[in-house]
Formats: structure tokens, sequence, C-alpha cells
């Protein structure tokens, strides 16, 4: 009779590589010495802001890859080092401020990075006239097109680092210009002009709206409908319609759908029966169904629990904020938009009170971020066998804040040492995990942007 793993198929045979890996460094964990575990279970943090610093001051040649993505790795060090408890020098901290100036695009939004002309210099060796002035202007202005994802990134960074200096340097009229310009006829949001329409875009979009109070009807129209088409037979919610529920995705919707106050028309309970399911063995969290596990999705799927904790608890009480329609599973129609605070929505979802307990389990999850995604010399993996980066290790903090907190009646509300793994000195700073800003950083953005007009 043929053997049971002769017939695994490629899937299975990679989950049950990662499961022994994972399941080795618990059985190592548990047979050494309980000096020896203490130091296993401690939060690197003086290596970490090593390791995260030095990124942010120079980065190798194998980071050339993510040239268009500059502001997303400001944002992974910014965060991370934020969610440490550290903060930048005056020095470094003005640099990054105008370097992020310097990828903001006069027609609003930002782009991946400033200057991104090689190519163009490139073109002036082979063309002259006329005819190389054309292509080098249209290859700069490509090269330099404003994008959802990294103004996202960029306004997350810039709110990161806080201050009149880094808040005023964005131009919100430009901004909600470009929104406009990006939404779609039917309700979904363009990454670029004439780019990909998918969920990941409508929160961008929306999320940096929301945080800037520049969110108003024109933006949320029909974004409801989109989302809603999204939502799969699993319960979980897709990139575009049609395709696969995804932890992602469904993060960006469901905060969307928070922001917009239409989270109730969602199918909540199919939600949280998909997303519960995402936590194995392993004790981290998958992205998909079948899918190895990920320390990225610590967050991703982590937030996920996080939101669902605060919108069953508002569904229960009837507790309205700002409007009935969060809690009605109603689109909000343009005749009563005007009574609607979107600004306000995100803010005042801070004051909802958690369920008795988590979704998940909390400290499972925060020993697979310890003990198999931490390397002692700083920074976070994927997953055992691969190499630290910021984005991961960005992800898995993020992760660990929600985890941390997870049991704790308010955001702000320190955690009883129980609710951690490992010592209390493990303890990362508090998010709003609908934007995954350090949550008094988001505070001091959202006073900032409450003062000016829409």
């Amino acid at each position: 009779m043929e053997s049971t793993s002769s017939r695994a198929t490629a899937t299975q045979r990679e989950q049950w590589m990662v499961e022994g890996q994972v399941f080795r460094i618990y059985e190592l964990f548990g047979s050494i010495p309980r000096n020896a575990q203490t130091q296993l279970l401690e939060l690197q943090r003086d290596n970490h802001i090593e390791y995260l610093t030095k990124g942010l001051r120079q980065l190798g040649p194998s980071f050339t890859v993510l040239d268009a993505n500059r502001p997303w790795l400001c944002y992974w060090i910014l965060h991370s080092i934020a969610l440490l408890g550290d903060a930048l020098d005056d020095e470094l901290e003005d640099n990054v401020i105008d370097f992020l100036g310097c990828c903001q695009d006069v027609n609003g939004g930002y782009g991946g990075g400033p200057g991104q002309n090689r190519f163009a210099y490139k073109l002036k060796v082979i063309f002259s006239g006329q005819f190389y002035l054309i292509l080098a202007t249209l290859t700069q202005t490509f090269l330099q097109m404003p994008h959802l994802a990294t103004t996202y990134a960029a306004i997350n960074s810039l709110i990161t680092l806080g201050g009149d200096r880094s808040l005023s340097s964005i131009n919100r009229h430009n901004l909600h210009t470009f929104l406009l310009r990006m939404k779609d006829r039917n309700g979904g949001f363009r990454m670029h002009d004439a780019g990909e329409m998918d969920v990941r875009a409508c929160y961008t979009a929306i999320s940096v709206a929301s945080v800037l109070n520049i969110l108003d009807y024109e933006l949320v129209k029909d974004v409801g409908n989109y989302i809603l088409s999204c939502q799969t037979y699993e319960g979980g919610i897709a990139g575009e319609p049609g395709s696969e529920a995804h932890g992602g995705y469904t993060f960006c919707g469901l905060a969307t759908m928070i922001l917009i106050g239409e989270v109730g028309r969602l199918d909540l309970h199919r939600l949280v029966n998909w997303v519960v399911f995402r936590q194995g063995v392993e004790c981290g969290l998958q992205g998909r169904t079948n899918k190895l596990v990920d320390a990225c999705y610590s967050f991703w799927q982590g937030a996920v629990f996080a939101l669902l904790q605060r919108v069953h608890e508002i569904n229960d009480d009837k507790k309205n904020h700002t409007t009935s329609n969060l809690f009605e599973g109603e689109a909000i129609k343009e005749d009563s938009s005007h009574l609607v605070e979107y600004h306000e929505i995100g803010f005042n979802f801070l004051e909802g009170c958690a369920m008795e307990e988590p979704l998940f389990h909390s400290m499972a999850l925060q020993q697979y971020i310890l003990l198999c995604s931490q390397l002692q010399e700083g920074g976070f993996r994927d997953k055992p066998g691969k190499q630290r980066d910021y984005y991961h290790t960005c992800y898995a903090l993020s992760g660990l804040s929600v985890a941390q907190y997870s049991s704790s009646k308010d955001f702000d509300s320190p955690p009883l040492h129980s609710a951690l793994f490992g010592p209390y000195s493990n303890l990362v700073e508090p998010i709003h995990p609908i934007f995954n800003v350090v949550l008094d950083r988001y505070q001091e953005a959202h006073e900032f942007f409450s003062g000016l007009p829409h």
C-alpha cells in the first residue's frame, strides 16, 4: 500500500516541514535550563533598535529592488522603532521629513521615491534633441507616479514622527484631489492612474482620508458595496470580487467598513468563523486556508481579531458614537451624509470596550513571535529558515502589540503581567488597530487635523 507521505502534495510537504522546524524550536526551548529560557523569552529591544536605525541611515545594494517602495521602508522602520518606545534624533527625523516631502507629488499623493529618473538619464546617452526631451519627461512622470500604497506609508510615517513640521508638510487639498481621481464609478479605488482596483486601495485611500480629516461622502460613496462584493463564501474578504479570502485584504476590508460607518453590512458571523481557524498548531497565524504560518499575519489577522472584539461589543449594545448606520447594516445616503462626522469614527472606535476574551490564543501568538520569528541579533523573520527583514519586523511587532493588549478593556490600559509571554519588559507600545500607528501618535494627529477645515 502506498504510504501517506508518498501521496502527499507539495503543500502538505511544505506544511510538515514548517511544523517540524517550529516544533523543534519549542522542544529545544522546553529542554534548556530556566536561565537560558529567560533569555530566549526576552524581547531583544536594543538589538532590534540597532538593526532598524542602521537600516534607516543606510541600506545595502540588495535593496535596490525596493527603490520604488522607499516610503514603505520608512514606515516599516519608523513604526517598529516607535513600537519599541524609542525615537529618532532630531537630525535624522528632519532628514526623513525632507525625504518624504520630496516624494510628495505636486498634484497630490506620494510616489515611491524622489527623482526616480535614472532610466531617463540613460536615454540621454542614446537620444538627443526634442525626441529625448519628450521621452525623458514621460519617463520621469511615470516613475514618480503617486500611488495609494506609498501614500499610505508616507502619511503613517509622518504621523509616527509627529510634531507640527511633520504633520504640516502634508498637502491635504491636493491629496484629496488625488484620492478622488483614484475613485472608480463602482465604488472602489485604483492604486494609481489606470492601475489595479482592489480592497487594499480602498483601505489605503479611506485610512489616510480619515486620519487627515478629509474624508467625505464623495470618497465614501459605494465603497461599502465594492467591499461587500469581495466577501467570500468562507467569510473572509478577497482582494477583488471572485478571488480567495485573504488575511491582508480581510483586515483592509473590515477596517474600511468601520471607518465609513458600514461595518454592520458585512456578514460578521461568517467572518469570525473564517478568521478563528487561521491560527494553527504552530501558534502563529496564516493568511489563507491551507497556507503556511507567517509572522506578518500576526498583525493582518491579529488586528482583525482586535477590531472584531469591539465591533461585536458595539453591535450587541447598539451604542452609537457617530451614526446609526454603523449598526443597522445600511449604506449611508447622500441626504444624510452631512450628519456623519467621518473623521470621528476612527477616534470614537477607541472608546468601544472589548469583549471579555480575545478571539484568538494571544499567548500562543506571542510565543511564535518571540521564539520562532525573533532573531536574537535583531529583527524578525517570516518563519524559521527565513531571513529577517523590515517588513516582517514591523508586522511581527505590530502583532505582538495586538496580542499583548488583547485582554485590555481599553486600548491604552496597560495589560496585566499575566497577559504577556515572557517578562513584563517585553511590553511594546499600544497601537490604533485600524491605522496601525502607535496610539499616542494617532491621538496627536487626530487633534492636529481636527483643527483644520475639511
